[in-house]
């Protein structure tokens, strides 16, 4: 998927070595009009982020509310365009919202269904991730359960899987940990744990940091600026 503007490009490129990075941003600006006319203005809410992520890596990019990390993630993905600067993805992409995208009429089923075919997985590759992450997560009781009627855990759960469901080479995740009780968070970081084993990738945005061995490296966004990063001993 590519968007534009100026003096902007976005682009979807196939892992060539490991050594390369499967997601890289730079100089990413973002800016929002703000207040009514005569009287409105321009709000900068990124100004130059540069950010990568390497196959492997679990990193965490946290922030106060409001220093813009929703609106990086979302630049991250496609969903918004950047005023300036480049992002360059490789491999499937899985996203997971803050808020989860789902429809209320429609079973856990019945969604794990609608997005293997939007990934245009086959019939075996769907059952396959469909059965390993309802056991991971523990809620294949829920199965054919409406959305309208899942507790909120029970709806983090399954906007995780949603995300997850194509093996994504790289997995976007805005404050996954919303929602989830201490068991679910504990195997949320086992499936990480997994993905990073198997090479793929996770960038986490969230308003703190626990648990810091859990991840690679830790950045920190203020005045719309990657202002500190650091890698985590292992």
């Amino acid at each position: 998927m590519n968007h534009k503007a100026t003096a902007t490009a976005t682009s979807d490129e196939p892992v060539t070595g490991s050594s390369l990075s499967v997601l890289s941003a730079q100089g990413i600006e973002k800016s929002f009009r703000q207040g009514m006319w005569p009287v409105s203005h321009r709000q900068s809410v990124l100004r130059g982020v540069d950010l990568t992520l390497s196959p492997g890596e679990v990193v965490v990019l946290v922030g106060e509310n409001g220093s813009g990390k929703s609106t990086m993630m979302k630049i991250l993905v496609g969903e918004l365009a950047p005023d300036a600067g480049t992002v360059t993805r490789s491999g499937i992409l899985g996203y997971c919202p803050q808020q989860p995208v789902v429809y209320d009429r429609l079973t856990c089923d019945e969604h794990i269904e609608l997005f293997a075919r939007a990934y245009r997985m086959t019939h075996e590759a769907e059952r396959r991730a469909r059965r390993d992450l309802y056991e991971a997560l523990g809620f294949e009781r829920y199965a054919g359960t409406r959305a309208d009627r899942l507790s909120g855990g029970t709806l983090a759960k399954l906007n995780l899987t949603l995300a997850m469901l194509p093996d994504p080479q790289v997995l976007l995740l805005d404050e996954p940990y919303a929602g989830l009780d201490w068991d679910t968070y504990l195997k949320f970081w086992e499936l990480m744990s997994h993905r990073r084993e198997a090479g793929r990738s996770v960038l986490i945005i969230s308003h703190f940091v626990a648990d810091e061995h859990r991840f690679d490296r830790i950045l920190q966004l203020c005045n719309g600026q990657v202002c500190t990063g650091q890698a985590v001993p292992r």
